[in-house]
């Protein structure tokens, strides 16, 4: 199978591009993020299978940025969202649905003592934020530097290539420290003592926590009156049904989750202890009050029903040693393919089983975005989308091994490119990186098809 023709895909992309900047509503599904060989748009998705504007089919890994955790129309959150649609979405006052999330959450997750509900993560993580700076005092913010995402707010934006808009005394009240090096932030402390409101991080991204990371970085915060902010967007009920806190014992002060919380649809929680969650509510005298979360849509209906029925998955069903399972599977074959081409040191695969990533190395063993571009297109090609290689409960065993078919025909590609160029098999332009301070040139479709 060879999946070369995208002629409805051309016509909306250019009429996308024609009404939303960047073409769609989120950066990392933009066009410059993929090959110009390529679906634009999905018309619909089923378990872990998902269909183009052409009518090409595909098997779709990394599911919605990691939000599709059990499968796209996943029937038991699909029945839930429509018997909760009749009774209304949204009403004047809060609907009862919401006290039975907020009582599901926490105790399914154990994050904490209260949570407030809102739409996407970036609410979430800037949330804790407001509360980190409310409840020390203080303005300054430390963030992991080698985790790429934290929220669409200045506070973090400012800190990347793409600050564009940002003030720069807005850009200053954010540091960085390193991953596994206590001593980076050691050292954070030293340059701002009692001046950093709360550390911030996710638990675990390609490599796991060395040398206790993780607790130690907990206590050296707490002990200098830092807030320690564990981001569960990725990590929660995919490490385990109670995160990455539940998986290395962690006690954060705040924690935040989003995408596989409620299986792909508009639901993000900030979690935590009383004592600080506290600011935002109605019943506390002794602080200033924190605007917390306010949003129109917070309590939607049918978002929180998806929630509640996608914890009450995880309750029956073995969802997260599934996603181990086949990940592991998907490793082996991935790593078999590259060995069998001689490009262990070029295509390499890194992450938990249930979060893989890949990477692409040029012939000087380089990353480089022209072989990350040519990889997804001959992976497309043979009926595979992987920004990523993260799966979801609704991948086989059977889909695994063809993706490991499609992964090693894409090899062989890559390949000869190494020997040859990658110009001579990319289609277009190479994939760019999100976080740049300008754009090199406007995208424009391919002109010749195989």
């Amino acid at each position: 199978m060879s999946i070369t023709v995208f002629t409805e895909s051309e016509r909306l992309r250019a009429r996308a591009h024609a009404v939303i900047p960047g073409g769609c509503h989120t950066y990392a599904k933009g066009d410059d993020q993929y090959p110009v060989l390529s679906p634009s748009h999905i018309v619909r998705g089923l378990g872990c299978h998902v269909w183009d504007a052409d009518g090409n089919s595909f098997i779709e890994y990394g599911n919605g940025n990691r939000a599709v955790t059990l499968g796209h129309a996943f029937p038991a959150i699909v029945e839930a969202v429509r018997a909760e649609l009749v009774r209304g979405v949204n009403f004047s006052r809060p609907a009862a649905i919401e006290v039975e999330a907020a009582e599901k959450f926490l105790a399914f997750t154990g994050a904490g003592e209260m949570v407030k509900f809102s739409k996407d993560g970036s609410d979430a993580t800037s949330g804790a934020v407001k509360l980190a700076r409310a409840y020390t005092g203080r303005d300054l913010i430390a963030i992991c530097g080698d985790h790429p995402f934290f929220s669409v707010d200045d506070w973090f934006i400012g800190s990347t290539a793409m600050h564009g808009g940002i003030p720069q005394a807005v850009r200053d009240l954010t540091v960085k420290f390193r991953y596994n090096d206590i001593e980076s932030v050691k050292a954070l402390l030293v340059k701002h003592p009692g001046q950093i409101a709360g550390f911030i991080l996710e638990a675990e991204r390609t490599e796991p926590p060395r040398n206790n990371f993780l607790h130690e970085i907990q206590a050296v915060a707490r002990e200098d009156g830092a807030l320690f902010i564990l981001d569960e967007m990725i990590t929660g009920m995919r490490w385990s049904n109670r995160g990455a806190q539940g998986l290395y014992d962690l006690d954060p002060d705040l924690s935040t989750w989003g995408k596989a919380l409620a299986n792909g649809f508009s639901v993000s929680a900030l979690a935590g202890k009383r004592s600080i969650m506290r600011l935002g509510d109605l019943q506390q005298t002794d602080h200033k009050r924190v605007f917390l979360l306010s949003t129109t849509h917070g309590g939607e209906t049918h978002g929180l029903a998806a929630a509640i029925a996608t914890m009450q998955v995880y309750d029956t069903e073995p969802v997260v040693e599934h996603l181990h399972r086949v990940g592991e599977r998907l490793r082996r074959g991935f790593q078999q393919a590259a060995a069998a081409h001689g490009l262990e040191k070029h295509v390499t695969i890194s992450g938990r089983a249930c979060n893989l990533l890949f990477g692409t190395l040029d012939p000087a063993g380089r990353p480089s975005q022209e072989y990350r571009t040519l990889f997804l297109q001959e992976t497309i090609k043979r009926g595979v989308i992987m920004p990523s290689l993260v799966v979801s409960y609704a991948h086989t065993d059977v889909d695994i091994d063809r993706t490991v078919e499609a992964i090693d025909g894409a090899m062989g590609v890559y390949k000869r490119a190494l020997e040859e160029g990658a110009g001579k098999y990319l289609i277009g332009r190479p994939s760019e990186p999100v976080y740049r301070t300008y754009n090199t040139a406007p995208l424009a479709p391919a002109k010749a098809r195989v």
